[in-house]
């Protein structure tokens, strides 16, 4: 709002009505609201970052689903955009750090709430590492250069370097942070200024190349045969390609505290960057299948869409665009990163972590949480290194922490459809509202995530035991590791956590003076 804008109807001029929600959860305002309309979704479009995932997980949808994979990406985005409406209706009226934790919380009590926050803490951090290992995806390809490892044949040679220019972008990424959420906010908007454009100019390009009908798109290549339900079966496997992708969006509310007017913006720039991501990113993929010179080439479910580019458009242009990846990369990073030291944030200033009080601080100088932003670039480094011999159990815990961001998203939604149920759930008065649409599209939200949670979690060869030999463990894995993460978090909870929750006293809202 500019100097000259009239204040909004229950607005007040000092822009104070931005902290009303914190005092409803007992917190003192801490971080300085620095971020306006369009860092707010480049916060949730970069976390999402179409260039990053449509490149990294393109070969595995043609792989197993052939060119009929890309139906995936619609339904995926219907499925979640059920979950995002949801948000958007929490957002408008809890625009609070840690979303997910806090909206867990204050719909399912504190249980609830620190299951879904140490749920999604901990895909957080995995999530970071599996992101920092896109490098290796596109970098090498741009030039041998960036293979500092080896020439790149021998066995350990591709993880290996893909750890070391990991542990690069974390260390970048741990740094920005550290120096405050403008400095982040600047970065990330400029980042994400760049993959829309080169998002853009890609789809230009690869429209004016292509050499085939839409028909193509309807391509199964015989996939499936021999399963129990044929191209069904193979095609909720490739449609975990696109189900990768399309999750992230509450980024823009979990910065709802350093954000202005956040109950108003956060749940546009949900909204927007859920939307903008589909039709951009389904476009990049419906051109790319129309424009591979050949459909059939083993190299197109191997390098996926790297080599649609540089097949199509040519070395120097591709070259570009793979440039271009790097940044969204990049910026992906900075945005899970962020979002992560946020949840951090959030539930350690309800004592709810070890060391909270540590983790809670807020720097004087940055007006940022400084201490978890190293411990989760730490961490996330930490997990990079089971990359290097042991690459396919690092695969498995990839796929199991988006697994548990799913399950994070359900520990919302679920208490919100029971609130409705029994008449206790009110939006934000004069903001985002479903009205009552709100009753139907919660159910559809949490079937959704109920079922694309065991679609995720499905114990398939070629998701958890890609390559030989096989292990029932690792076939197995996503309910083994969920179930250890999730009840050995929990226990650690109930017996030693629990007792020790409740706001620390230097975050706790000040009571104000009757008359004040």
């Amino acid at each position: 709002m500019s100097e000259e804008d009239p204040p909004r109807p229950g607005t007040r001029a000092d822009g104070s009505h931005d902290d009303d929600s914190l005092t409803e959860f007992g917190y003192k305002p801490e971080l300085k609201r620095t971020l306006g309309n369009f860092h707010t979704f480049a916060a949730g479009i970069s976390y999402i970052s179409i260039l990053t995932g449509t490149f990294q997980l393109f070969y595995f949808g043609v792989s197993h689903g052939g060119p009929a994979y890309w139906w995936s990406w619609p339904m995926v985005f219907l499925g979640q955009l059920t979950v995002a409406l949801c948000f958007c209706e929490l957002a408008a009226r809890y625009p609070v750090a840690g979303s997910i934790y806090n909206w867990a919380k204050q719909l399912g009590g504190p249980h609830v709430g620190w299951l879904g926050g140490w749920m999604m803490l901990t895909a957080t951090m995995v999530s970071l590492s599996a992101v920092a290992l896109a490098y290796q995806v596109t970098l090498p390809q741009i030039s041998s250069w960036f293979q500092f490892i080896g020439n790149g044949t021998g066995r350990t040679d591709s993880a290996a370097n893909a750890v070391l220019l990991g542990t690069v972008l974390i260390t970048f990424t741990t740094l920005v942070n550290a120096f405050g959420v403008k400095l982040m906010a600047r970065i990330n908007s400029a980042g994400v200024a760049i993959e829309l454009i080169a998002a853009i100019v890609l789809i230009i390009l690869l429209a004016a190349h292509i050499t085939r009908g839409p028909s193509a798109i309807t391509e199964t290549f015989g996939l499936g045969s021999g399963q129990n339900f044929g191209y069904f079966s193979a095609f909720l496997t490739a449609s975990l390609a696109s189900a990768y992708v399309m999750y992230g969006f509450d980024t823009a509310s979990s910065l709802g505290e350093e954000s202005k007017d956040p109950g108003r913006n956060a749940p546009r720039a949900i909204l927007r960057a859920l939307l903008a991501s589909f039709l951009i990113g389904g476009l990049i993929l419906l051109f790319a299948l129309l424009a591979v010179p050949d459909l059939h080439s083993k190299q197109l479910s191997v390098d996926g869409l790297q080599f649609v580019v540089l097949s199509t458009l040519g070395s120097t242009v591709g070259q570009v665009v793979l440039w271009c990846v790097v940044v969204a990369i990049t910026v992906c990073e900075l945005a899970v990163h962020t979002a992560g030291i946020r949840l951090a944030f959030a539930m350690a200033r309800d004592n709810n972590l070890p060391a909270a009080s540590l983790l809670a601080k807020v720097s004087p100088r940055f007006q940022t949480p400084v201490l978890p932003a190293v411990v989760i670039g730490l961490v996330a480094v930490c997990i990079l290194l089971i990359n290097v011999n042991q690459p396919q159990i690092f695969s498995v815990i990839t796929s199991i922490a988006i697994i548990m961001i799913y399950l994070a998203y359900l520990m919302v939604t679920a208490p919100m459809l029971v609130k409705r149920l029994r008449g206790q759930w009110k939006p934000a008065e004069g903001k985002f509202s479903l009205g009552r649409f709100g009753l139907p599209v919660n159910i559809l939200a949490v079937l959704w995530g109920a079922a694309m949670s065991l679609n995720l979690a499905w114990p398939r060869a070629a998701v958890y035991n890609a390559t030989g030999p096989q292990h029932w463990y690792l076939r197995w894995g996503a309910f083994l590791f969920i179930g250890v993460v999730a009840l050995g978090g929990f226990a650690y909870y109930w017996f030693v956590q629990r007792k020790r929750t409740g706001v620390l006293a230097g975050h706790a809202a000040v009571p104000t003076s009757p008359g004040a």
